[in-house]
């Protein structure tokens, strides 16, 4: 968890977050899924990032895979999980319930060229990147992932 978060403290005012993001899958038949390093927080990631007011979750989630990872060429596919978590914002004096919508998604390209908030980047067979990710969402997400990546083309 972000240092400048905490847990969630009930007697605080609480506001709600909704962010989209992408399990990014690469050419070939390995099915790898790319993972982002976040420098500050030291831990992998998916790409993912709020929704913007009017924007829908599928745009959202392409803009952000695109803005994070570099990759200009990102072809969405269905949405395979939704996932929740709340915690206290120091920066916003508040506590967070955030929901975040993911999609399974494809790209021919290889090299990223991730955001300056990453340092580092990993395309990982979907077993060590369960193995990588931290925390509990971002497992279910890949489990979602795998799971659906048996019947999608």
């Amino acid at each position: 968890m972000n240092p400048a978060n905490g847990p969630f403290r009930p007697d605080a005012p609480a506001v709600s977050e909704l962010a989209a993001g992408t399990v990014l899958v690469g050419k070939g038949p390995s099915r790898r899924v790319l993972l982002l390093h976040h420098r500050e927080e030291d831990r992998w990631c998916l790409p993912k990032g709020h929704v913007e007011a009017g924007e829908s979750l599928a745009g959202a989630a392409v803009r952000e895979t695109v803005e994070e990872t570099g990759l200009p060429r990102v072809t969405l596919g269905p949405e395979i999980a939704e996932v929740s978590h709340r915690f206290y914002s120091a920066r916003k004096q508040r506590n967070v319930v955030k929901v975040t919508v993911y999609f399974l998604a494809r790209t021919e390209e290889e090299s990223a060229r991730p955001e300056s908030l990453f340092d580092r980047y990993e395309w990982a067979d979907p077993i060590r990147a369960m193995e990588l990710v931290p925390y509990e969402n971002d497992r279910k997400v890949l489990g979602a992932a795998r799971s659906s990546l048996s019947s999608w083309p």
